[in-house]
This record gives structure tokens, sequence and C-alpha cells, in this order.
């Protein structure tokens, strides 16, 4: 984990030093949970409170370099953590004063406002990565360069106070949307995970899934798919949901016999879908609803489809593999009982029901967390085998905490690019560009915005990577008149799927890491099975009724069934077998009919099916063949 992923590779603290960072933790959670149940404060002082909390634990956390101590506390670091948490407390300390004198900037504003900027940056690098620093850092560059860009991209520049005017004492920049959703629903949805992971849901997660389909044909590889789907209901990371996972799943799979290339590409693919799986979506769902102005709501119903047919692509794929190399499941006495499983540990699913329940009926997403926390820890009393006890709950508060560090920063970080973007018009000015430069066309429109979206979301993780792709590349989108939801989420599910996208593919190389395998042909395998990933948007985007937008009932059932078959089509075409090994002219009727398929109309379905009757027809003849010369040869 620690190789693969930044947020991992933490100190682990003894003693005093141990206790006290635990207890900045369990405050920063406290103050969290205190806020929901009375009321948030305004907007500034919240989010302000909110990051010194995270920026103390992150530089007491993450050390500076690599060599130093990951057992002890360096006086730089401690340094670096006072100042880190004093920055945003200077807002809360002279509120009424900033309030009054919006706009102007003393010395000291300046000083402080360019000191947490730099900070942010720090605290970046250390616990996100150098892929967001290095995005960030180009846009504060560019907006000091103004004058000096070529053509569309020229502006009339911005002084220092002007910047740091807009990006620290203003709600435009790092205290923005990002930052805001983070300090309320974010939070607290990462605590609810902590406490499913104390009451065990992780590990009845693989349990299930392996007792629902760890029999069937290639059974730990639909295991790796079934509990990544169910471990991104609660993870907001890719490489966490590989390790949690796959450390259990890829070493069945190479014991029933998948190449450890496969093996590796099933988990990082599985669990780089959970991003996309409703109802948490990495925490982008809360921030893509506030960008948009809809209820959270509405954007979990546009997004279930879609993940399904994901998840259903890579379900076809191991199928396929395993029909191919004729592998077996595991034997069902080496199995749970689903019986006993759901008798004994059924009840701790109760506060995921019951979240989705609370979301759907109309409850804020901050409510329904609340309710959550509460009902995981009530649910985990039901039976003594996973009761948690007074010390886990305390524990949680400061895993939950620990756990969010990632996203906040991620989101404070997103904010510097937020505001440079609204302060120097760049986000129009990037959606002209992309435009102009597929002269108005929608086909070559989404092309290059699907490029720019691999690219902004390499190695950036989830919550970040959405407010980047959705400022920088949805505008494009939106400018040639594709329906806001659709464009949002066109760039969200490009700027995930760089996660196996090579050459920087983190879930696909954390698999191989697994898996002991070669990380870019791991890699290159995990695109091919997110085939689907890469087609599923196109479609959306052309036919929004994927998202259930202005969709009936009878339409929706139709198009479910169709891109179903669809996706057998296209996973048979990417696989090169079905009932034999695939012809290239049958790759090719699979893929195309395939596609017609999953795009919702009755004359591409129609066509669609017709295509994959001829395939399949084909495929049985020269199967009936083969047999028959069998039969002579004996």
């Amino acid at each position: 984990m620690a190789q693969y992923d930044k947020e991992s590779d933490y100190r682990r603290l003894q003693g005093p030093a141990a206790r006290v960072v635990a207890a900045v933790a369990i405050a920063f959670s406290v103050f969290q949970l205190y806020t929901a149940v009375f009321g948030v404060l305004d907007a500034h002082l919240q989010r302000s409170i909110h990051l010194s909390f995270a920026m103390a634990l992150v530089f007491l956390l993450y050390p500076s370099r690599k060599n130093w101590s990951r057992t002890q506390l360096h006086w730089f670091d401690v340094l670096l953590a006072m100042a880190a948490a004093a920055t945003p407390l200077y807002i809360v300390a002279f509120y009424q004063d900033l309030v009054l004198r919006a706009g102007r900037v003393t010395p000291t504003d300046l000083l402080i406002g360019a000191l947490g900027v730099f900070l942010i940056l720090e605290a970046a690098r250390r616990v996100v990565g150098w892929p967001i620093v290095i995005v960030a850092s180009a846009f504060l560059v560019y907006a000091f360069l103004g004058p000096m860009m070529p053509g569309i991209l020229a502006h009339k520049g911005l002084t220092l106070g002007q910047l740091v005017d807009h990006l620290y004492f203003t709600t435009e920049g790092v205290f923005g949307i990002p930052l805001g959703v983070s300090s309320t629903f974010i939070f607290l949805f990462i605590l609810f995970g902590a406490y499913l992971e104390k009451t065990g849901m992780g590990r009845f997660f693989i349990d299930l899934a392996n007792a629902l389909a760890g029999w069937a044909s290639g059974g730990p590889a639909k295991v790796a798919v079934l509990s990544s789907g169910l471990m991104g209901t609660i993870s907001g990371s890719s490489v966490a949901n590989v390790a949690g996972t796959g450390s259990f799943t890829i070493p069945m799979m190479k014991s029933l016999g998948y190449r450890p290339e496969f093996a590796g590409a099933v988990e990082a693919a599985a669990s780089t879908g959970g991003q996309l799986m409703p109802p948490i979506m990495g925490a982008a769902a809360f921030l893509m609803a506030e960008f948009i102005g809809i209820p959270y709501i509405q954007v979990v119903k546009a997004a279930v489809i879609p993940a399904v047919l994901y998840f259903t692509g890579i379900w076809i794929g191991v199928h396929l593999e395993a029909q191919k190399l004729g592998l077996k499941g595991i034997p069902r006495e080496q199995l749970p009982r689903i019986g006993r499983l759901l008798l004994e540990r059924g009840h701790l699913a109760i506060p995921l029901i019951a979240i989705i329940y609370l979301l759907v009926s109309g409850r804020t997403p901050m409510r329904a967390a609340l309710w959550a926390i509460l009902l995981a820890i009530l649910a985990s009393l039901l039976r003594r085998s996973t009761r948690i006890s007074l010390r886990d709950v305390i524990d949680g508060l400061e895993q939950g905490a620990r756990s969010a560090l990632g996203v906040v920063i991620a989101c404070a970080t997103a904010g510097v690019i937020i505001g440079v973007v609204t302060k120097t018009g760049l986000g129009l000015k990037l959606a002209t560009a992309l435009v102009d430069l597929a002269h108005g066309a929608l086909l070559p429109t989404l092309f290059f915005t699907m490029i720019s979206s691999l690219i902004l979301g390499m190695g950036v993780p989830t919550t970040a990577n959405y407010v980047i792709t959705s400022t920088i590349a949805a505008p494009a989108l939106i400018r040639i008149g594709v329906p806001v939801i659709a464009a949002h989420m066109f760039v969200f599910y490009f700027g995930i799927i760089a996660d196996v996208t090579p050459p920087v593919a983190l879930a696909a190389y954390a698999g191989s890491g697994i898996a002991k395998s070669n990380p870019m042909q791991t890699g290159v395998n995990a695109s091919k099975l997110a085939i689907a990933a890469f087609l599923i948007p196109y479609i959306f985007v052309t036919s929004p009724a994927l998202l259930l937008v202005n969709a009936t009932l009878p339409l929706v059932v139709r198009m479910i069934a169709t891109s179903l078959i669809g996706m057998v089509g296209v996973g048979a075409a990417v696989n090169g077998f079905l009932v034999t090994t695939a012809n290239p002219v049958e790759r090719l009727l699979f893929f195309v009919g395939g596609l017609l398929l999953i795009q919702p109309a009755v004359q591409t379905d129609i066509i669609g099916i017709a295509l994959l009757v001829a395939a399949c027809l084909s495929q049985r003849v020269r199967l009936a063949r083969k047999r028959a010369e069998g039969v002579r040869m004996q």
C-alpha cells in the first residue's frame, strides 16, 4: 500500500507522540459530529477549522522525506504542523475584520495567505502525491504569466495580492465548494466507512461474494468483481480497494489457474469500478450534486445503470476467460454457506440498507450519514461475535479522521485550481479551444475531452480528480449542448478510468504488486476488462436516457435488457471467445453488434441482435465442424 498509495505511507507513532496525534484526530471527528448535529458554522469558519485539523495531522503523520523515521516525529514537521494549523485559524481569529475589509489585503493577510497556499501544496505532495501538485502549480504560474500566454489562453495577469485574496480570503478558491462538501458530507461518510471496517464489514463482503460466486466457473475472479463492487460503496480509493480485497482474491485467482497479469487486472478494474458505484462514488457524488445544483439522489439514480453495465462487462470478461481456459470454481464445501453467513453477520448490512433508504426518502446526506454511523455501532452489538467495544468506538473516531486527510487536502488543492480558473476565465477559454479544435462536432469534442480527462486524472484521487476534470473539461461538452449531468458524468468516468489506463495506472500497479506480475501488461489487461467504461460515456452523452434523463419505465426496462446483451457481445469481442475462439470477422460482428445494443434505440437494437445472432451461428457452425472432424479422425 505504501508503495502505490501515498495516503498509506504514514508514520506509525508510539508513546506520547502517538497519543497527541490520536487526540488531535479524535478532536477533528468530534468537531465534525458536533457541527453536523447542532448546525454547521458560517461557511468560511467551518471550512477553516476543518482544514486546520487536517493540515496539522498531515504534517505530523506524513514525513517530509522518505528516509525520515516512520515511528518518531521530526522537529521540522512539528513546526510545519503548527504553522499549517495556524494559517487557516487566522481567518477564524480575524473573521470580522476580514469581512469588513473584503477585497483589501494587508501585508499580514498577504503573508498568511501565501504561506497557507504553499503549505497546502506541500501537504498535497505528502499525502496525495506529485501529480496534483504539478497541476496546481502550473495553474498558479498561468495566473501570473497571463499576458505572455499565446492566443486564446492570454489574460491580463494577476498580482500576488489579487491572487492570494481570491484563493485564500474568499470562498471561490481554497475554501470553495470542494472543501465545503468535504467539511460537511464527505467527512461523515468517511467516518461511517471507518466504523463499518471496525464492525468487520469488509470481511463480510468478501465472504458473501465467496458464498454467492466462489463455486462458479472462474469463481475467485467473480468474487473479486462482487467484493470490489461492494467495497466500493464504502471506499474512497481505487488503490485502497485493490489492497483490501486483492490480498484475498488475487492469490485465489492465481491458484485457480489465472495468469498473474490477468488476476491483478481483474482486481484493478473491479476496484476502480467501485468509485463509479452509487451511493458514494468515492465521495464525488456529493460534489457533483453541489456543482450541478441538483439533489444528490438524482446523481445516484443517473449513475446506477452505467455502473451496473460496467461491472457486467468485467463479469463477462472473467467468465469468458475462465471458459476459454477451462477453469473451475472453488469446491462448495470450502466456501462459507450463505444462510449461515447472513444469520451470523447479516445484521452488519443494516446501516448500509438504512443509509440508502434515508437518502432515497429525501433526508440530507449529512443527516443520513449521522444515522448510519449510529446504526453501524448499534448493529454491531446485536451479536457477540461482531460487537465493538468503547475502545473501538474511540478508535473509529481516530481512524475516520486519518482516512479523511487525503480527501481534505485534495479538495483544498483542487480549490487552488478552481480559484485560478474562475479568476482568469480559463475554463471558458479551454472549453472554446476544445470545441474549436473539434470544429464544433460532437464526437471529436467527446474524444478530445476524453483524452484531457484521462491525462488530468492520472495519479489523482477520486474527489480531486472529479473537481479538476469537471472544472476544465466538462464546460466544453456543455458548450455544445450536452446535458449537464451527462457532461459531468462523462469527465468523471474518464478521470476515474485513468487508474487502470497505462502508463500511470495506479490501481493496476497495485494489483500487479500483489500478483507479482508485469505492471504494464496488468494495466493493458485491466483496460480491456474495463472496456465498458470507455464505451458507456459516449453512449449516455448521445442517449441521456441511459442516465434516466427523460426516460420512461418501458424504455428503461428495454434499455437495461438490450444493454446487458450488448455487453456480452463487447466482452466476446475483447476476449476473443464466446462458444469457441472467435475469428477476426466474428470479433468484429460481436463488437459492432454489442455497441448497437448498448445504444438505446429500436433500429440499433434490431441490427445489433442480427449481428450477434450471425456471429453466434458462425461460431456454432465452426464448432460443429471441428467436432465432426475430430470424430472422423478417431
